[in-house]
């Protein structure tokens, strides 16, 4: 391809060499926007590991209080006179409701999930812009 040297005017190109020029010049650019991304991906991509790291420790550290906490809240039980199995067992009839309200909570939530319906409707909207725009009636560029 060719390049503009240091001492030649541009208007002295002919067509074809202007088009290549620019071709070239948008090639160097997408390559280094390219670049750029992947540069950015890498680093965020560290960060997220890290954040997913210590959301996991965060949650095991979260699930053994939980654990502590029903212990305790099953001796309290005990402490206030009820029998050690029935105590455990409250506590565990506690947690098996609260299991099955998020349960009942999530299957609606997933019940109303529509896709990515507005995004296939302007992607199909788009793709039909584009056929009419290709077979429209403009005149080629002759070279």
């Amino acid at each position: 391809m060719s390049e503009a040297l240091p001492g030649e005017r541009i208007e002295d190109k002919s067509l074809g060499e202007l088009v290549a020029l620019a071709t070239s010049n948008v090639s160097d650019l997408v390559r280094a926007e390219i670049e750029l991304a992947k540069l950015e991906l890498k680093s965020d991509a560290k960060k997220a590991a890290w954040g997913g790291i210590m959301f996991s420790v965060a949650g095991l550290i979260a699930g053994l209080i939980v654990i502590l906490l029903s212990i305790a809240a099953a001796y309290g039980l005990v402490a206030a006179g009820i029998w050690h199995w029935a105590a455990f067992l409250i506590v565990a009839g506690a947690y098996l409701l609260l299991a099955l309200l998020l349960l009942l909570i999530g299957w609606l939530r997933i019940k109303r999930i529509e896709g990515a319906k507005r995004s296939r409707r302007s992607l199909k909207d788009d793709m039909t812009m584009l056929r009419r725009r290709g077979d429209s009636d403009t005149p080629a560029l002759k070279g």
